[in-house]
């Protein structure tokens, strides 16, 4: 029990070192971030981020982070910088190098190099009297009190605060280019994630299958056409073909359990009025939400006021946004 004790406190203590770190870089985002922000909103160029060790795994996540928000990035180590890929940075690129201490002798060859090219440099760094940070452009300050680490030497809360000012970074920049959830999509079209942001319901709708019967229809053929079609509901329309309701076949088991004479049921009769419906050029991610809201399994699919079929939460799952 003490050990297990102990562990909860230990993961405890992590969050709440992590947490307070973070807290504290509020007050560090001041004019040079808000400069940064603005001047690579206005840049032509490139971002290119560096670093060495864990900060170079930070690096590669934000250049993520970045590309598949609208600003083009790209990652460069920091060792191998000076070893010739400082060929890939442009003039007009910006350069942001994370570093904790900011005096690594990697940053020290680097940032010479980087002057000569021209190149705007971003300090993403932890000590505000390093190297990095007193030849830097653009001060982002990342500095933490101590480690998660008991030690105060495995790289944690540091790495914590790095990725989250590259995510401030990169929202802003977001914010400010209107990147909105159908930019995204562009940049994310596979996968789950993809699906949810641009899929629509007339996307996984089959309208070949339409259950559809008159409200003058008896229950033999309702039972019918929710059979033949096996979506496990029909539509019920009036002479007109406009929605009037939806049987479900839990609607006939329901029936069922009840004294009716069933040679006199018509379908206006056992159908549920004002059936929950989706139109075509919604996202199938809001077919979901209203299925899970209410409960159900499936929705009448409408364009304008005209029915066009149903959309069954089998149809979300193949697609595997469910």
């Amino acid at each position: 029990m003490n050990l297990l004790k102990n562990i909860r406190t230990t993961a405890i203590n992590v969050f709440q070192n992590e947490a307070n770190a973070l807290l504290n870089l509020i007050p560090e985002i001041g004019e040079d971030f808000e400069t940064c922000v603005e001047d690579v909103l206005k840049s032509k160029g490139r971002v290119v981020i560096t670093g060495i060790g864990k900060s170079a795994i930070v690096a590669n996540k934000i250049v993520a982070t970045l590309n598949s928000t609208g600003t083009p990035s790209l990652f460069m180590h920091a060792a191998d910088a000076i070893h010739g890929d400082l060929g890939m940075i442009k003039k007009e690129d910006f350069v942001i190098c994370i570093s904790k201490s900011g005096n690594t002798p990697e940053i020290k060859l680097l940032v010479p190099m980087l002057k000569t090219l021209g190149s705007r440099l971003i300090g993403l760094v932890g000590n505000k009297d390093s190297y990095l940070a007193k030849h830097a452009d653009y001060l982002l300050f990342t500095g933490i009190e101590e480690e998660a680490c008991p030690n105060n030497l495995a790289p944690t809360t540091s790495t914590t605060v790095q990725m989250a000012m590259g995510d401030a970074l990169a929202i802003c920049l977001l914010t400010a280019r209107g990147f909105t959830a159908e930019s995204f999509a562009r940049f994310h079209p596979g996968g789950t994630l993809g699906k949810q942001l641009y899929l629509k319901v007339k996307d996984v709708i089959d309208v070949s299958l339409l259950p559809m019967v008159q409200e003058s229809a008896s229950l033999k053929e309702v039972i019918l056409e929710i059979s033949s079609k096996r979506l496990g509901a029909t539509a019920v329309v009036d002479e007109a073909q406009k929605l009037q309701g939806i049987i479900t076949d839990g609607d006939l088991r329901r029936m069922l359990q009840n004294n009716f004479d069933l040679s006199e049921i018509k379908a206006g009769d056992i159908m549920t009025k004002e059936p929950k419906t989706i139109l075509t050029d919604d996202y199938a991610v809001k077919a979901i939400e209203v299925m899970r809201t209410f409960n159900i399994t499936q929705l009448v699919v409408q364009d304008n006021s005209s029915l066009v079929g149903f959309v069954h939460i089998h149809d979300l799952m193949k697609e595997g946004i469910v």
